[in-house]
């Protein structure tokens, strides 16, 4: 299934999409009889899901995806994680060796920002950067789980935009402050629940700036493979149902490169993990 949450006349709602069609949760409560809860995270994570999925195929997709605003799928995770240096080839472009144990960085939720929405850039950054990654949701709270209950917990995958500004980071010789400025993870367009991914380390990605193809690599170039990362992190802290992981990303980034082309006023995005869909994202400064 592919869940997102919308917004249409100042009014949010979530729903199953299909294609341009979407399945919201008001039309779910209507034909099912079933009171579907407001908060998307509930109805994910609190048995909702669960109960109309086997449902929602006799239902009427009765909306059009056009005529809604598409929000960021997970509203207020407690944790944003992302990887650092976990692509192979992006590791080797900055002449690194990838960890062996995640090295991570944690974005603020204010950062999420919507599919197509604006990324919105204050004017003393002098050199923002995209980079592509594959994210998961965690299904369920978790402790010191195995590989295998590691994938279990993931309910499903997106993509997931971690913006940063360079001179920042190489100012603070850390990644907080330069990742972490509102607006800074665009995200979406919806989640793809884990049952529709066959093989997470076996898509293909791809990262435009105005047509140009700057990224264009497979998340089978992972270092550290999406459950052994949810595994490692469990051992560090407590997961909690709508946690995003954000895994890294591969070569194409502008990250220390001597004819590096940062991103500019009006530049256009786009986005693209094999079966997640696309975010198309434009760069205003402010």
């Amino acid at each position: 299934m592919r869940i997102a949450r919308l917004m249409k006349e100042n009014m949010e709602t979530y729903g199953f999409v299909d294609g341009d069609k979407v399945l919201t949760r008001e039309s779910m409560t209507a034909q099912s009889g079933i009171p579907i809860p407001q908060s998307i995270k509930d109805f994910l994570f609190d048995g909702w899901y669960d109960e109309i999925k086997q449902k929602a195929s006799q239902m009427n997709y009765d909306s059009k995806l056009s005529n809604f605003k598409i929000l960021p799928p997970i509203p207020n995770p407690s944790k944003i994680i992302c990887l650092a240096f976990n692509y192979k080839d992006h590791a080797k472009e900055q002449n690194l060796i990838p960890p062996d144990e995640p090295a991570i960085i944690i974005k603020p939720r204010s950062t999420l920002n919507g599919a197509k929405s604006d990324i919105i850039c204050p004017s003393f950054v002098s050199k923002l950067d995209y980079e592509i990654e594959l994210a998961l949701i965690i299904g369920k709270d978790c402790k010191n789980i195995s590989e295998e209950d590691a994938k279990k917990a993931i309910f499903g995958y997106m993509i997931l935009n971690d913006a940063s500004a360079r001179d920042i980071q190489a100012k603070d010789k850390q990644f907080t402050r330069a990742k972490g400025f509102d607006t800074f993870a665009p995200c979406g367009p919806w989640i793809t629940s884990s049952d529709e991914i066959a093989d997470p380390q076996n898509l293909k990605m791809m990262t435009k700036v105005n047509g140009v193809v700057r990224q264009n690599s497979s998340t089978s170039n992972m270092h550290l493979k999406v459950n052994s990362i949810v595994s490692i992190l469990s051992k560090v802290m407590t997961l909690e149902k709508g946690d995003i992981i954000s895994t890294g990303t591969p070569a194409g980034v502008m990250l220390n490169k001597p004819d590096a082309v940062f991103l500019k006023d009006g530049d256009k995005i786009e986005m693209e993990i094999e079966q997640l869909g696309r975010l198309e994202n434009t760069v205003k400064f402010v």
